[in-house]
């Protein structure tokens, strides 16, 4: 084995779960061969700790890093951040100002409050929104973190969660009598949503939604639920993690003109940097001022300060036009190169900003973990999804297409031959949350 491989064996070990982010676990792409450890990251190119390098055409840092690895402008703002000293007893004021900028972008908005992580900032909406209605009630329908208030969602009888992104989400240590505290209902299902409201409309804090996904929501849906929540007495919350920035400057809400009463972003705010907020109107905040939120790490100065310089990138480079070309450039390819292998390849129209394809195949999951193997072998860190970044050239884009025709040649001579299983130099890859060690 390599130095790579071997210190992750050791991980599964002495940390459970292996990495601290499923998404980032190997097992998710190819077992025993995708690698878990970086030595350097700059722009979309990875160096692993045998100094192996890699173009990331992946889902690139997991969403978080919008301009690309270790942008010069936004590490350089933090390295002179750092030379002064990041943390002290007082606050950062970079914090002021980067809640007058998301109040700037987002004119609807009068409070913010900060966090480090997306899961944290979420509980932290939450948490307000229960504070600010005087209930305990929250309904979601899509995936919104680890924390307990929403994995109680699957407390009762069913996977409630089930379909909503990431399946085999046990609640194991979340304390049953959360039970019927968050419950779920699918995304533009109107009649599930009115039962919920009319339900436990009068115990319901808040209704928690990504805007969108991968698609416009249906015509007059987030009006719907928005006029449905206030009607209810409650707070509508949009979940901004992943899709926020990627299709326009600020929340994808924005595109949309609707707003929520609050709205929570992190991963690509901060670049790379740990950085999370929740924006919303002063009465939506109100219960902040009275609830107990309080954390020493959120008063360092980097994640401000990489927050401030990331958005003044954005607002000097249209990067959602960007990543919106190049998405496009990579879902004609999937589709050209599938039909020339005469593979089952099914590429839904989706934001090109966070473009993917399927396997339309009985054997879906073992198809696209030879596509990962075959990929790897040519230096590409490659999935079935790409989140497309400033840092994705058209060069690279070339040497990624070129490699893709190649693995679908493979793959073609692979079914024809029947060979698929035999082809893997590995385990099958992981679909959502499973145990590493039983």
């Amino acid at each position: 084995m390599n130095k790579t491989q071997t210190l992750y064996e050791k991980a599964k070990n002495i940390i459970p779960g292996g990495t601290q982010l499923l998404s980032k676990r190997p097992e998710m792409f190819a077992p025993e061969q995708w690698p878990a450890y970086f030595s350097k990251a700059k722009g979309c190119e990875v160096w692993d700790l045998d100094k192996k390098h890699y173009y990331d055409v992946a889902m690139h840092g997991i969403g978080a890093c919008l301009l690309g690895y270790n942008d010069p402008d936004v590490s350089l703002a933090v390295q002179k951040c750092i030379a002064s000293g990041s943390f002290s007893i007082l606050n950062p004021p970079e914090e002021v100002e980067l809640a007058e900028a998301l109040c700037n972008i987002h004119p609807w908005a009068e409070q913010v409050r900060f966090a480090r992580t997306g899961g944290e900032i979420m509980s932290i909406a939450v948490r307000i929104a229960r504070a600010t209605t005087k209930r305990s009630v929250v309904a979601v329908c899509g995936y919104h973190g680890w924390h307990d208030w929403y994995l109680a969602a699957n407390l009762g009888e069913d996977d409630s969660l089930k379909g909503l992104l990431l399946p085999g989400l046990e609640p194991l240590g979340v304390p049953e009598e959360l039970r019927g505290t968050t419950l779920a209902f699918m995304q533009y299902d109107r009649e599930a949503f009115r039962e919920i409201i009319d339900k436990h409309g009068d115990r319901l804090a808040a209704v928690v939604m990504e805007p969108c996904r991968h698609h416009d929501p249906d015509l007059g849906y987030l009006e719907f639920v928005r006029d449905k929540t206030h009607k209810a007495g409650a707070l509508l919350i949009f979940d901004e993690i992943t899709i926020g920035w990627r299709l326009t400057l600020g929340g994808a809400h924005l595109r949309f003109g609707v707003n929520p009463d609050m709205a929570v972003f992190a991963k690509s705010i901060g670049n790379g940097h740990p950085m999370a907020a929740v924006i919303g109107t002063k009465e939506a905040m109100s219960g902040a001022h009275g609830s107990f939120i309080s954390s020493t790490y959120w008063t360092e100065s980097v994640g401000p300060v990489a927050a401030l310089a990331t958005i003044k990138k954005m607002r000097e480079v249209d990067v959602p036009g960007y990543c919106s070309q190049m998405g496009k450039k990579m879902q004609s390819a999937w589709r050209e190169l599938g039909d020339k292998h005469a593979l089952p390849i099914k590429v839904e129209d989706s934001y090109p900003a966070l473009a993917h394809f399927a396997f339309g195949h009985k054997q879906a999951i073992e198809l696209k973990t030879l596509y990962i193997q075959q990929m790897l072998k040519r230096g590409f860190l490659a999935s079935t999804a790409i989140y497309l970044t400033l840092a994705h050239t058209n060069e690279i884009i070339d040497k990624y297409i070129v490699a893709i025709d190649e693995v679908f040649a493979e793959i073609a001579c692979a079914l024809k031959e029947d060979t698929i299983i035999e082809s893997l130099e590995g385990p099958v890859a992981h679909v959502g949350f499973k145990r590493l060690i039983k």
